[in-house]
């Protein structure tokens, strides 16, 4: 069976804290598989938020998550602090992926890492809209 492999580009533009509760583990002990992505939308509140935008309001425009694919590294256990690097590349018309990586502070141990197809959505219209040029320009490297 294939497995998901996910390149990550050598430098992100973003990074924050998030530490684990016990809401976050699981039966065997540490960081439920489905949990995981909640840290991760969290870190992408964050990061929309430190260019001044939220997920109703990017340049006028809302986002959706239209997909997702992650690996993991290793566990991760109640009470570590995750390191979420993030990163937005592969523009399309519509979007663009945000690419990240979650590693434990302290040690610098990756625990996964993976990657969010965002599209831009126009709530009134209730339509999918382009990608808003005054976002797409932050991000000329992508």
């Amino acid at each position: 069976m294939a497995r998901i492999h996910i390149d990550l580009p050598e430098h992100f533009a973003f990074a924050t804290e998030i530490q684990l509760y016990l809401s976050h583990m699981n039966y065997g002990g540490h960081l439920d598989n489905a949990l995981l992505l909640t840290v991760v939308s969290e870190a992408r509140v964050r990061w929309l938020k430190s260019m001044g935008y939220g997920e109703l309001d990017v340049e006028g425009l809302g986002i959706i998550v239209a997909d997702a694919a992650l690996q993991y590294k290793s566990e991760a256990f109640h009470g570590e602090t995750m390191r979420v690097e993030m990163a937005a590349r592969e523009f399309g018309k519509y979007g663009c992926d945000l690419v990240w990586r979650m590693s434990e502070r302290d040690s610098g141990r990756e625990v996964a890492r993976g990657k969010t197809g965002i599209v831009f959505f126009d709530y009134g219209a209730r339509k999918v809209a382009g990608v808003p040029d005054g976002f797409r320009r932050r991000f000329p490297e992508a």
